[in-house]
């Protein structure tokens, strides 16, 4: 009977444990994180720090319940093995898991010094995507083939990142090179018209069209323009103005260059007498 007993009493104090535990992180969890998404909403902290506070109020839910669901249940050892495994598994954490520290660390920084922001278009060691997500240890990013780039957020932080979209104006440049002989003045006057034609290039700055290189076969313009990096992609005005300045040259007749070779000198061309020549 003392050992039925005995059962039953753990049994009754394990299913309390659990429906303690079940009720207090479904209703933590869902209070905690909505009352931090909110109050970070309210300060218009990033939607990169509001998904950043979410998740550690979500952890936080999760110990709390697992705590007071032993309390509740009288498992006063549960909260000492408790608290002894939450310590060796952060002391295992700190030797094995540096890599993950690092990120953790990283992606705080970056929170903190915002290099990018969610909906930011950047490149960093030859890669570039726009930022969807920046979470405690990687950041997500889609490529424009629309593909998933999950990047550690040591190696953002540690790297040369460059962001298109950080301030409120960006510069396009586009070479173009036409035939010597051209008239310069012409030329410019096209790549001028067509460039401010584009719509979503500003008129302040206005579009410019210096004369940077004389090339071995072509004299080049840089052709410059001016967009709100935000509402106008920089792709797609090189591909516009490339091809209206290609038709627009075609109808004035300014020819587009391409490399050649011209040998400037004589050829002494002897007759071999017939004598010499073998039979077949």
């Amino acid at each position: 009977m003392d050992i039925i007993g005995g059962i039953g009493s753990f049994v009754l104090s394990l299913l309390t444990f659990v429906i303690a535990f079940a009720v207090l992180y479904i209703v933590g969890k869902k209070f905690l994180t909505e009352a931090t998404r909110k109050a970070l909403n309210q300060r218009d902290f990033s939607p990169a720090v509001v998904s950043l506070g979410a998740s550690i109020a979500g952890a936080i839910a999760l110990f709390g319940a697992v705590a007071i669901g032993a309390y509740v249940a009288g498992f006063p050892t549960i909260l000492a093995a408790f608290a002894t495994i939450t310590g060796a598994l952060a002391l295992g954490v700190a030797f094995a898991a540096g890599d993950i520290i690092e990120n953790f660390v990283a992606g705080i920084f970056i929170l903190k010094d915002k290099p990018f922001e969610v909906g930011d278009y950047i490149e960093w060691n030859g890669n570039g995507g726009i930022v969807r997500e920046i979470n405690l240890r990687v950041s997500k990013l889609d490529t424009w083939d629309n593909e998933q780039l999950t990047v550690p957020n040591g190696e953002l932080a540690n790297a040369v990142v460059k962001n298109t979209q950080a301030h409120e104006t960006r510069r396009v440049t586009v070479d173009i090179g036409v035939d010597y002989g051209t008239d310069v003045d012409k030329a410019r006057e096209i790549l001028l018209e067509e460039a401010a034609a584009i719509d979503g290039v500003l008129e302040d700055p206005e579009p410019a069209a210096p004369l940077t290189t004389l090339d071995d076969s072509a004299i080049v313009f840089n052709a410059r323009m001016w967009i709100n990096p935000r509402e106008t992609g920089a792709g797609g005005v090189k591909h516009k103005f490339t091809e209206t300045v290609m038709d627009r040259f075609d109808d004035a007749g300014i020819g587009f260059p391409y490399p050649h070779t011209e040998v400037v000198g004589s050829l002494d061309v002897q007759q071999t007498e017939a004598s010499a020549v073998a039979d077949d």
